[in-house]
């Protein structure tokens, strides 16, 4: 493709990747956070294209700049002439998304999660989950704990704060500085207040079905408000709304979504969760283990473009916390906080392998504890310790 793009919410580190990658050097580069070259790209934006390759920086402050994109791509099609990179899905921005069509391909970088940051391969591990020789001594005992995990998220800076007040802060920052000026350059919002107990609200409800009735009650907003201002933290790599896996898209498009934050330490903090402490006396704690996986997940997802994201409840209500798919290859992952198991904990992995195993391509399942040891339970069915995930 001639124009390569990058997106994901600010801070996940985007400018430091297209400025440090090899092979990217001597690329012209320019941002739109710097006044002047926004002004050039609103005035005489083919002027910033006159030179490939180039690099443009937070390409959603001007939309209108794509429309030159498409101008010189169209002209002259070469591999990789564009590098952009934004804070905001373009997918999603619908004037970009028909600008680009057929000429781009877009990768997300999600905030780090821990075990990357700790420069271990978590998503080779968790590709293991499809492999057809996977047995339990595959996965490596840990009982690392998840809650440091959940309390820091994932952006680069926060990594190097060592005290709960100063990650407060750092966040708080975040908090403001998306909702003054990145929000804003997606779309008009009246009243901030509004939406930043929207944010709060949402953060109360990770790891449940989505019910945008309720939450706009509860946040006090009209349901039509709520549901653009759920979009708009979509649109900023905020939130991540799951699909329920079925084999009929369609269907599942139009069940209830499942709400996750793409940063589980921004989500903690505006849920009011301070420190561990807090963490371990809290009912939904359960949720939040959900939370700190997802955000292993999703940089396993992120690496390949036919890596997809689910959960699963069928109309008996049989659940499954994460379907992972690959290749058209199905793997189910259940959720459980105790080190021990209960023939109940594997109801719902059971009811999904019998739901959608296929001849000759049974569907694997892993429910992750808090125990020490992998442990196979039956035919395609394991329990491994999650802590090998952090």
């Amino acid at each position: 493709m001639p124009v390569v793009v990058v997106t994901g919410a600010r801070q996940t580190g985007k400018t430091t990747l297209a400025r440090r990658l090899a092979g990217l050097e001597g690329r012209r580069y320019f941002t739109l956070d710097q006044i002047d070259v926004l002004d050039q790209a609103r005035r005489d934006p083919d002027s910033l294209l006159a030179e490939i390759p180039v690099t443009l920086d937070e390409v959603q402050r001007e939309p209108k700049l794509l429309l030159a994109v498409k101008r010189r791509v169209d002209a002259e099609r070469t591999p990789g002439a564009i590098l952009l990179t934004g804070s905001a899905n373009l997918a999603l921005m619908k004037s970009v998304s028909e600008t680009l069509a057929g000429r781009a391909v877009y990768l997300e970088l999600p905030p780090f999660c821990s075990a990357e940051w700790r420069n271990h391969n978590v998503a080779q591990l968790i590709s293991r989950w499809f492999e057809p020789t996977f047995e339990a001594r595959d996965w490596p005992a840990s009982q690392h704990d998840w809650s440091q995990p959940l309390l820091y998220g994932g952006y680069p800076p926060v990594q190097a704060l060592k005290d709960a007040e100063s990650r407060q802060l750092w966040f708080s920052g975040y908090t403001q500085t998306y909702l003054e000026r990145d929000l804003r350059n997606l779309s008009e919002v009246s009243n901030l207040v509004d939406f930043q107990r929207l944010m709060r609200m949402a953060a109360l409800r990770v790891g449940r079905l989505l019910n945008e009735s309720e939450l706009a009650r509860d946040a006090g907003l009209p349901q039509p408000t709520c549901h653009r201002y759920l979009n708009l933290l979509e649109t900023g790599y905020q939130i991540v709304r799951l699909t329920n896996y079925t084999r009929n898209p369609t269907t599942g498009l139009i069940k209830g979504r499942k709400l996750m934050w793409t940063d589980s330490g921004l989500g903690a903090w505006l849920a009011g969760i301070r420190d561990e402490e807090t963490l371990r006396h809290r009912p939904d704690a359960g949720f939040w283990l959900e939370q700190s996986i997802f955000q292993v997940l999703q940089s396993w997802k992120s690496l390949a473009s036919d890596r997809h994201i689910y959960f699963w409840r069928s109309k008996a209500k049989a659940e499954v916390d994460f379907i992972l798919g690959e290749h058209g290859a199905l793997v189910g992952c259940e959720i459980k906080s105790a080190a021990t198991i209960a023939t109940g904990d594997l109801q719902g992995l059971r009811s999904f392998q019998h739901e959608f195993a296929r001849k000759n391509q049974p569907v694997r399942a892993f429910l992750l504890y808090a125990g020490k040891e992998a442990r196979f339970l039956g035919p395609d069915l394991w329990a491994l310790p999650f802590g090998s995930l952090f």
